[in-house]
């Protein structure tokens, strides 16, 4: 028996984001094909929305996608490489791109929708990345990982476009395993991020009446300096060193900065505590919690309500940024291979090297401070390179791999 000829997904988009609507709709098109606009209305938002019928392995018959490795009836022909990436943000596409350079032939699982995120990552996201070197006049999130996309297709990249569900690092070669295909790899490289938490109250999503990157952000390093910002008050949610180190950096172009505490004390380092509390534009909410947010086309005030008394009143701000901290894509390597008490992998300092050898981990899966586009893609480099040079020292893990039966080598073709 064959797969299933279609598979039907929704691609929401933020109604009247035309940018980000011009751009999706192009990789989708390229991607997958056959398209449907259509209005869906999950809960109270109202989204515009893209149909989406894939067939997998579009450009194959159905007959030699089974052949190629897609699953059917729970069994697949597995797909074989040096290396396999898992992951697509700036640390798994530059990862690629250096592999790829090297000609180690590297299969990258870019996700399908992983963690609720387009594949590409958390600059999806963004609406105006400026801190990115290469574009003085700032280039939108989804068009900058459309071309690093681009580019590690370019140097030979195979490209799928499925999560991964399951990994074995514990056998050789290592199994990584998705919906539709096997990958027996020698090495690993995962760069599958960390997500941003973010709160949820009226106001606070990305739907109709919410204004997330529409005032409302996770990240006052990327976003902070737009101009949407500047001379204006801007509030942050938290009550730790990264909420304190936001406030501190806002400062530099905010009216005023609110701290905003659910508590009457901080988890912040004293040192940071020192920092904030003596910077004359910082000013602390304590007690309080974001419960709405109000604007038109754009943020305009917050709704504050007290822990201590329930009472309510309202804040003028032209930002709000929430600095509660982050979750790391990391689910699926549990009892695989060592994380912290947080879910973060731990790496062999001033390396990308995990506590399996052959496996190693770059970008912000990994980095817990300072979790940057640019300083993923670093360390995505610093992946490919350890993992390159591991496998020149463990030539046979390659050569154990051409010799495993029924198996397909890895082409450079995306699926």
């Amino acid at each position: 028996m064959g797969f299933p000829r279609y598979q039907l997904l929704y691609w929401c988009i933020q109604s009247g984001v035309r940018e980000t609507v011009h751009y999706s709709e192009t990789l989708l098109l390229r991607r997958f094909g056959s398209l449907t606009w259509t209005s869906i209305h999950p809960g109270n938002n109202s989204y515009l929305g893209i149909r989406v019928f894939r067939r997998p392995n579009a450009h194959m018959s159905d007959e030699q996608g089974a052949r190629n490795g897609s699953l059917a009836n729970g069994s697949a022909v597995p797909l074989v490489t040096p290396l396999c990436v898992i992951g697509s943000g700036p640390a798994g596409h530059t990862a690629a791109i250096y592999a790829a350079r090297a000609q180690l032939r590297p299969i990258m699982f870019e996700g399908m929708l992983a963690n609720g995120i387009a594949a590409g990552g958390q600059l999806t996201t963004t609406t105006d990345v400026e801190n990115y070197p290469g574009f003085p006049e700032g280039i939108s999130g989804f068009e900058l990982m459309d071309r690093f996309r681009k580019q590690s297709q370019v140097h030979g990249t195979k490209i799928l476009t499925e999560t991964v569900e399951s990994v074995d690092l514990q056998s050789r070669p290592f199994r990584i395993y998705s919906s539709q295909h096997v990958v027996l790899a020698a090495s690993v490289i995962i760069a599958t991020g960390a997500v941003a938490k973010r709160m949820d109250f009226p106001g606070a999503g990305s739907g109709e009446g919410g204004f997330w990157q529409r005032g409302i952000s996770a990240c006052a390093v990327c976003d902070g300096a737009a101009p949407i910002f500047r001379g204006k008050p801007i509030a942050v949610v938290g009550g730790g060193d990264t909420a304190l180190e936001e406030a501190l950096f806002l400062t530099r172009y905010a009216s005023r900065v609110y701290v905003i505490h659910r508590r009457d004390t901080l988890r912040a380092s004293k040192i940071m505590q020192k920092r904030a509390f003596e910077n004359q534009k910082i000013e602390f909410l304590w007690n309080s919690i974001v419960v709405a947010a109000h604007g038109d086309t754009l943020l305009r005030r917050i709704t504050l309500q007290s822990t201590k008394d329930d009472q309510k009143h309202e804040l003028e701000v032209g930002g709000l940024f929430f600095a509660i901290g982050h979750v790391p894509a990391t689910a699926f390597l549990k009892g695989q291979l060592l994380l912290d008490d947080q879910g973060y992998i731990i790496t062999k300092p001033g390396t990308t090297q995990t506590s399996v050898d052959g496996v190693f981990a770059a970008g912000d899966v990994q980095d817990k401070r300072y979790r940057q586009a640019v300083t993923a893609a670093g360390s995505g480099c610093m992946a490919a390179m350890d993992a390159e040079h591991w496998l020149q020292e463990h030539e046979e893990e390659v050569l154990a791999l051409e010799r495993i039966p029924e198996s397909r080598q890895c082409q450079t073709e995306s699926v």
